[in-house]
């Protein structure tokens, strides 16, 4: 039988081991693979098809292949063990292995030059030649001609027939007396962790596959004859839909046509098509359904099975097929065995790119059809090539914004069923997809253009349900391709989600609520209701779909006032969005660091520091503008120019809305994508997290920048700060979280270890709050001023006495720490009381309740735990109606009865509030975790240990250990010497004690701090394997970015006298024509770094935000254990410097090897790149530029030593040795 996991886990380390193979056959010099898929690249980058660098792209093609080559065996493997075949090919159970080793001896002996790779490429061959499995294999078929070496085809051949070693038996087994195949689903969604991010890969659970087809292909056997009964899944996958079509139809066929089983079979399997983009998946979409048909028919032997045609390829359904945009509604059905010569006519109106594994013709034949019913899952993701994701633009009316793809395959579904016909029947379509649309602003097209142009008829919230695979949230759409027929749409809203994981999903709560009422209207229960919206209300961007009285709540909110937020604000959305934060925004340190001018440098503001009324803004900016906000003139300031021209490419591709690149919209390359300056003139600002669980809106004073993550709320000019006040006391309260919650995308939380959303604590979901969304909240005629002034100050009062305040004002001390750790409690609790107070005002101002519930004096203190709606949740927890983590979260004591600490007025007053939520349904939905402020803060404990790590990176950072202008160069220090240095340091001594501990060891210590504060100096040590490729992308940019700037500067001193602009002009036309396009490098993930500290370090575009460069494996032979360090902030003239003066040290003193100096050689050959180009000056006392005399240097060691550059660049540290647990608790090293 076949073991899912165990087979998983290892064939993955089969398809990393043949990417591996393949990568080293495609480096290769005269490499024929090479120039195939170079060629392949060219042909579909000037398709469109593609936007990234060879390198990269390259690496997709080694994937498919690898996963060909797998899967492929793994296809011949399973019709061996399960007797399809006549002799096993590859291995076989029951001894019959020994049959396919001495086959495979016969073919050595004919072809005596042949290797293992050889014979698998001949198992495919035969394989091949069989009936239905030719079907299979021929897809396949240009990625099996990826080289394989013989090595890995021997690894290949060794690995199916591996047996163990106690039985004998088979490692593994494909025997299956039920021929199941979903083991083949587990190998399309995870088998690549590459593809699987590539592709969005994601198996549909059965449970959901069958309830869809329940409303698309069973009703459409209903309308529509069986011969005019067809299905399309345009986004395929591993065919779980088409297996359900194929169980449906199969049996009335072979009902019809009894007397002929095979072409029974023949015509269920001729009504299902299939489309997908990756080629692996549609080879196991089409094995899944060959071996379904083969059961069905009772063949036992491929030899004797009907060669049964698939309909399923390899393509894009966004770009093959008939133009979506020109030729929608008009396109014409067309049978699957349609002759070309029609196809022929609408020709010019086809996409006409191929891959090489893509079969363009079949392809265009199915989706040049109409369907029956069109169904499917596709991907969730926005598209992230930027070529291709300007095609779908073009040929899609939705795509608008920063659009998912569901946007466009909306379209396509709807466009690919059958349209009205005269019997007024039309095809069905059924989709499970993200929800982001429904508030997301990209969504807007689609909901108010596309939906009301189709009959929408189910919108299901699917987002609570707990579905395996499914971490995004989702709703399941279905419809008919005609105009709508009725006035109304059925919804099913979700109340609450999957309380646990199910032991069955497809019996979870949420989801049987889900198949029991949604063909009850006006059914509701705990966890959904159904309903008939009207399609008006549907047609209105963005949806609000929350059940249980939650929607007539939000609409009865907004009829409590007559004006929106609108109507008071001079503008509300993003000041500034620099399209590449990474590059641009940082801590101040890590700016100073690499001496970025100061006057360059801005405080900027982030969503995630814009918490419980306070902005903690610990973020700086690069600010490429002047006093005026008008671009600078970047080359004026060197290190900021310097700072960014690594990620110059990057910068000037970044795309603007409408896919235009940032240069391309007639910006420098260097300015942010957006800036708003009209909204930085006045001080005061209203500004919002984007995203958070809850609303956190913060009045600001003035002076900042504003990231794209913290919108702001601009009033008139001239409105004073109460004005202000008063909108940020109505936008914090729990009645705005309420509103804002149904207004706006629903992120979720976290998923578990299968990939489902897990909505055991909806105050945990996270939500996009967007301006445009903000600005239709509506403000009633009285404002909560002077409690909202309240809250705002004590914010500012309690920021006063967090560690990370206290220890920069020199306060390290214990006293004074738990001073203010008291004093900060005390005020919190101050902000949590007159937060109630502000919420309870709101219920008024919005009608929500007609009581007075409010406290008219200056309310107690009130911990967590302690307000109203958390009582009466402890209750209800005590009398078992309900469960919660809400008090574990928040570190908080849940309590059923009210405080006796408190005065006895303002007691009652908080018996009234429970009461009051316990009888009103409109209470008891705002009156809940989710709608109440969380006040989340790490605790103080973490909070003071960060504080004192960084007052003592700071202190080991500063000048009097690292000169800032040391002459003639820095030099590498032990931390031993730092730590010696500091050791008449009483203030550190003090603060490492409270860090560590009294006593501690000082070394010990300050290793442990800096390991985190550093990255290493070589390439080698910093990336990993898939690091370094993107690294080498990287060096070929630079190298191509300084072609760019010497032809510029070429022309500039050419052509002197001339006007600018000609000079522009002549620029542009050399670099064109003698550099070409610069490919724009990939982004680095944490996999590409070889330890996680370096990623939080360098992030996504490696940029250096490091205190210290370590060098490991450079430590003097006398103090092995004390890393040496380098300060980060030298540049790379000093750092070279530095690292020669150790060399010469190294050799000196310690007489070093070569085995030890390869490694830092290596790291003077990554520097002078840098060198030259940043300090091409000559030295007066080198009588030559530094990079020239470096260069010389590390030449003459080379030839010293006996190494060539190619060995230091080739230069890898050893592997780490791993224990391997052996018999009896033994041990094996493993290298």
């Amino acid at each position: 039988m076949i073991d899912r996991a165990k087979l998983l886990a290892d064939l993955k380390l089969q398809v990393r081991a043949l990417e591996a193979d393949l990568r080293q056959r495609f480096v290769s010099n005269a490499s024929e693979y090479k120039s195939r898929l170079t060629a392949e690249w060219q042909a579909a980058r000037d398709a469109g098809r593609t936007s990234e660098d060879v390198a990269i792209w390259a690496e997709a093609q080694f994937t498919q292949s690898a996963v060909a080559w797998v899967l492929a065996c793994v296809f011949v493997r399973f019709c061996e063990d399960n007797d399809l075949l006549d002799a096993p090919l590859i291995s076989g159970t029951d001894g019959r292995g020994q049959s396919a080793v001495s086959r495979q001896e016969a073919f050595y002996l004919q072809s005596p030059t042949a290797s293992d790779n050889d014979y698998l490429r001949e198992v495919f061959a035969v394989a091949g030649r069989l009936p239905g499995l030719s079907d299979v294999l021929k897809v396949q078929s240009s990625l099996l001609l990826a080289p394989v070496s013989a090595d890995m085809g021997k690894q290949l051949v060794r690995f199916f027939r591996a047996t163990n070693a106690d039985s004998g038996s088979l490692v593994h087994d494909f025997a299956d007396p039920e021929w199941n195949t979903r083991f083949l689903g587990d190998l399309y969604q995870d088998l690549s962790e590459a593809a699987r991010e590539r592709y969005a890969l994601l198996q549909t659970p059965e449970f959901v596959e069958s309830f869809i087809l329940d409303r698309t292909l069973t009703p459409a056997l209903d309308v529509y004859t069986l011969e005019e009964v067809d299905l399309i899944d345009p986004t395929c996958g591993s065919g779980h839909f088409l297996l359900g079509a194929f169980e449906r139809l199969a049996p009335r066929w072979l009902r019809k046509r009894p007397e002929n089983v095979n072409l029974a079979l023949q015509e269920a399997l001729g009504r299902i098509a299939g489309i997908d983009l990756n080629p692996y998946a549609v080879a196991i979409a089409r094995f899944r359904l060959l071996i379904a048909a083969l059961k069905m028919a009772s063949v036992k032997k491929l030899r004797l099975a009907p060669d049964f045609h698939l309909h399923v390829e390899t393509g894009d359904s966004l770009l093959h097929g008939f133009d979506q945009r020109d030729y929608a509604g008009a396109q014409v059905s067309l049978a699957l065995d349609t002759p070309q010569e029609n196809l022929a006519a609408v020709a010019d109106h086809l996409y006409r790119h191929a891959f090489a594994a893509e079969d363009l013709t079949a392809t265009n034949r199915i989706l040049a059809r109409k369907y029956a019913a069109v169904v499917g899952n596709p991907p969730y993701i926005a598209v992230k090539d930027r070529a291709v994701s300007a095609l779908y633009r073009e040929r899609f009316s939705s795509c608008h914004g920063k659009y998912a793809l569901v946007a466009p395959f909306c379209e396509r579904f709807w466009a690919l069923a059958k349209p009205l016909d005269n019997a007024q029947r039309a095809g069905y379509v059924g989709l499970i997809v993200g929800n982001a649309f429904m508030k997301r602003e990209f969504g807007k097209k689609l909901v108010e253009e596309f939906f009301p142009s189709v009959d929408l008829t189910h919108v299901i919230d699917t987002a609570g349900a707990y579905i395996p695979g499914h971490g995004t949230p989702t709703v399941i759409l279905a419809g008919r391709n005609r105009l709508p027929a009725s006035p109304v749409i059925r919804a099913a809203m979700g109340i609450e989600g999957e309380p646990s994981k199910p032991d069955d999903p497809s019996q979870g709560i949420v989801w049987r609520a889900i198949v029991d009422q949604i063909d009850q209207r006006d059914s509701e229960s705990k966890w959904i209701s159904v309903s008939d919206i009207d399609r008006s209300t549907l047609a209105k961007h963005p949806w609000s779909m929350g059940g249980g009285g939650a929607s007539s709540l939000k609409e009865a909110i907004e009829d409590s006032a007559e004006k929106i937020l609108a109507d008071f604000a001079d503008s509300i959305g993003i000041t500034s969005f620099t399209l590449e934060d990474n590059a641009y925004i940082h801590d101040s340190q890590t700016f100073r660091r690499q001496g970025v001018e100061v006057q360059l440098l801005r405080d900027m503001v982030v969503g995630d520091e814009v918490r419980d009324w306070f902005n903690d803004c610990e973020s700086t900016a690069l600010f490429p503008y002047d006093a005026n906000y008008s671009p600078i003139r970047l080359a004026a300031f060197r290190k900021a120019f310097a700072f960014l021209w690594p990620y110059r490419t990057c910068l000037s591709n970044s795309k603007m809305f409408g896919g235009q690149t940032k240069v391309e919209a007639g910006l420098n390359w260097f300015e942010y994508g957006r800036l708003t300056a009209g909204k930085l003139v006045t001080p005061l600002s209203i500004t919002f997290a984007f995203v958070a669980t809850h609303n956190h809106f913060v009045l600001d004073r003035g002076g900042k920048i504003f990231n794209r993550s913290s919108p702001v709320i601009k009033l008139p000019a001239g409105t004073g700060e109460d004005e202000h006040l008063g909108l940020v006391g109505l936008l914090n309260s729990s009645t705005a979280c309420f509103w804002l919650k149904q207004m706006f995308h629903n992120k979720g939380s976290t998923v578990d270890q299968h990939g489902a959303r897990q909505r055991t604590s909806a105050f945990e979901d996270f939500y996009e709050y967007t301006g445009t969304g903000v600005g239709k909240f509506p403000v009633p005629n009285v404002r909560p001023v002077q409690i909202a002034r309240q809250i705002s100050d004590l914010a500012i009062e309690c920021s006063r006495h967090l560690p990370a305040a206290l220890i920069a004002r020199g306060a390290i001390s214990r006293k004074e720490l738990d001073a203010s750790r008291a004093e900060s409690a005390r005020i919190r609790s101050k902000m949590i009381a007159w937060q109630e107070e502000l919420d309870w005002k709101t219920y008024s101002l919005f009608d929500v309740t007609d009581e007075e519930l409010c406290f008219d004096k200056d309310p107690p203190e009130v911990k967590l735990g302690e307000r109203a709606f958390e009582i009466a949740l402890a209750q209800d927890c005590t009398a078992g109606i309900a469960a919660t983590t809400w008090f574990d979260r928040h570190r908080s004591q849940p309590i059923t009865s009210v405080p006796t600490h408190w005065p006895s007025d303002y007691r009652a007053l908080v018996e009234k509030r429970i009461a009051a939520i316990r009888k009103s349904r409109d209470l008891a939905l705002i009156e809940r975790p989710e709608c109440k402020r969380r006040w989340v803060s790490d605790e103080w404990d973490a909070l003071e240990k960060a504080a004192l790590e960084q007052w003592l990176l700071n202190r080991l950072e500063a000048a009097d250990l690292w000169p800032h202008d040391a002459l003639p160069a820095p030099k590498l220090r032990s931390v031993r010497e730092l730590v010696d240095a500091l050791s008449g340091d009483e203030e550190f001594r003090r603060a490492l004690d409270l860090y560590a501990g009294s006593g501690s060891d000082a070394h010990v210590t300050v290793v442990a701090l800096v390991q985190q504060a550093s990255v290493p100096f070589l390439d080698a040590l910093r990336y990993s394997e898939s690091g370094l490729r993107k690294r080498a992308v990287w060096r070929n940019t630079w190298l191509m970015q300084r072609r760019e700037d010497a032809l510029d500067a070429e022309v500039a001193r050419q052509l002197t006298d001339e006007p600018i602009e000609a000079i522009k002009e002549e620029q542009a036309k050399r670099k064109a024509a003698e550099v070409g396009v610069v490919p724009v490098p990939p982004k680095y993930k944490q996999v590409d770094y070889r330890e996680g500290v370096y990623w939080k370090l360098r992030g996504a575009l490696d940029v250096p935000k490091e205190r210290f460069v370590c060098f490991p494996g450079l430590e003097r032979s006398n103090d092995a254990g004390s890393p040496m360090l380098l300060w980060a902030g030298y540049d790379a003239k000093a750092r070279a410097l530095a690292l020669t003066g150790y060399l010469y040290e190294m050799l000196q003193r310690e007489g070093a090897d070569v085995a030890r100096l390869t490694p830092a050689l290596a790291g003077l050959d990554e520097l002078l790149p840098w060198v030259h180009q940043w300090h091409p000056e000559a030295d007066d006392d080198l009588g030559m530029s530094t990079g020239d005399y470096l260069q010389g240097l590390l030449d003459a060691q080379l030839a010293q030593h006996g190494l060539t550059l190619s060995a230091l660049r080739a230069w890898q540290p050893e592997a780490p040795v791993r224990r391997k647990r052996g018999k009896r608790g033994q041990h094996v090293a493993q290298a």
